[in-house]
């Protein structure tokens, strides 16, 4: 009884301790209102009535008479960027970095924003200039990222490999997949050019930075036969399977060519036939079909396509089953099954897309770099059908 009366009175004085601390924390509240400058109501109502340049005017006066201001205007310029207004942003920050008396650590932010702005504007020498003027500020890790993002678009790819190396050595997170990927660009323009030796040394380069790059292995390969040495070729290309099996479909067609070349074609499709036992794979399966139809014969064919179906039943495979079927099929139910066949081709369209892990962006043939996120090595090598039948 004595614990409940205590708690009773105890309550009123709980409410009251509540009430006055409501009460200094509304004065605090109307005292900080009163205290702030008219040009800043000011702002904020040109803000409200959608005109940024007065309201930018009057932020820039309230910053000549109150230096405290400076977050006011950091928020504003970033609020620009974001709404994607980059030419009033670019004055904001421009307007503060004028200030002769900006602290030192103001100015680095400035710059730093001023960085961005150029970066989303597009005008990417003047925020390579920006950025490179940064690299040994508390900001340094940021503008090597800038950097780095800058000599990709601009294909600058010996540069980016020494931002990645730069940004990697400071402790910002391993970048050798990205590494290799620039090494494996070099040697694509030195493959264009007809240097396949060239683009071989970069290659293997790619490799000591990343033993499991599958693209590197591929141009390895593209590199012997550039040269003339098929034998060499298909080595490399097998290479692929030690370092991802579903990523051989992306190279079949090379094998198969390679091994006709040869003349050890059956050679060449048992194994992609193994291939395709390991990982079902419809542009594998593709290779396959053509080269079993040519070797083979169309019953060897059709027989294959069965059973690919049964094992992963697909649209996709749908589709070729129904394309198999029609290279024997009799003549009065050969207009019916083609019918057939275009509404499921069609409609597959749609599906033999690869798509990005990272942004969801689909795409018609296999990018190692996203065009929509910039990822690098994002692609699974299979089609979307594929993939969710398989999760």
């Amino acid at each position: 009884m004595e614990f409940e009366t205590w708690w009773l009175l105890a309550i009123p004085v709980f409410f009251g301790l509540g009430w006055i601390a409501a009460r200094v924390d509304i004065k605090h509240l109307v005292s900080e209102s009163r205290s702030l400058p008219k040009g800043y109501f000011k702002g904020l109502n040109f803000l409200l009535n959608e005109q940024p340049d007065k309201a930018i005017d009057a932020f820039i006066e309230i910053m000549k008479l109150d230096p405290e201001t400076i977050e006011l205007h950091f928020a504003l310029g970033n609020l620009f960027r974001r709404r994607g207004e980059i030419e009033r942003a670019i004055r904001v920050h421009q307007n503060l970095l004028a200030r002769p008396d900006l602290p030192q650590e103001y100015q680095v932010h400035s710059q730093y924003e001023l960085g961005q702005d150029y970066l989303k504007a597009g005008l990417l020498d003047r925020a390579e200039e920006t950025f490179n003027s940064l690299v040994d500020t508390q900001y340094g890790a940021q503008a090597r990222r800038a950097l780095l993002e800058i000599y990709q678009r601009e294909k600058e790819w010996t540069r980016a490999i020494e931002a990645a190396k730069a940004l990697q050595d400071s402790g910002a997170g391993a970048r050798q997949k990205e590494i290799a990927q620039f090494y494996c660009e070099l040697a694509q323009d030195e493959l264009v050019h007809t240097h396949p030796d060239a683009a071989l040394a970069l290659l293997e380069k790619a490799l000591a930075t990343d033993r499991s790059n599958v693209r590197a292995a591929m141009l390895i390969g593209d590199a012997y036969l550039a040269k003339g040495d098929t034998e060499a070729a298909l080595m490399a290309w097998r290479r692929v399977e030690q370092q991802s099996v579903p990523h051989v479909a992306l190279v079949a067609q090379r094998l198969m060519e390679g091994y006709k070349a040869v003349g050890r074609a059956q050679e060449g499709l048992n194994l992609l036939k193994n291939y395709l036992a390991q990982a079902p794979s419809i542009d594998l399966l593709e290779v396959v079909f053509k080269a079993v139809l040519e070797l083979d014969g169309v019953d060897a064919a059709n027989h294959i396509v069965s059973d690919e179906l049964r094992r992963t039943p697909t649209l996709l495979g749908l589709d070729k089953f129904l394309e198999a079927r029609l290279l024997d099929a009799p003549p009065e139910v050969r207009p019916e099954l083609s019918l057939v066949k275009n509404l499921v081709h069609s409609y597959t369209q749609k599906l033999a897309r690869y798509q990005c892990s990272h942004c969801g962006f689909k795409a018609r043939q296999y990018y190692w770099q996203c065009p929509g996120c910039s990822h690098w090595e994002s692609y699974p090598p299979r089609r979307t059908e594929e993939l969710n039948v398989m999760n």
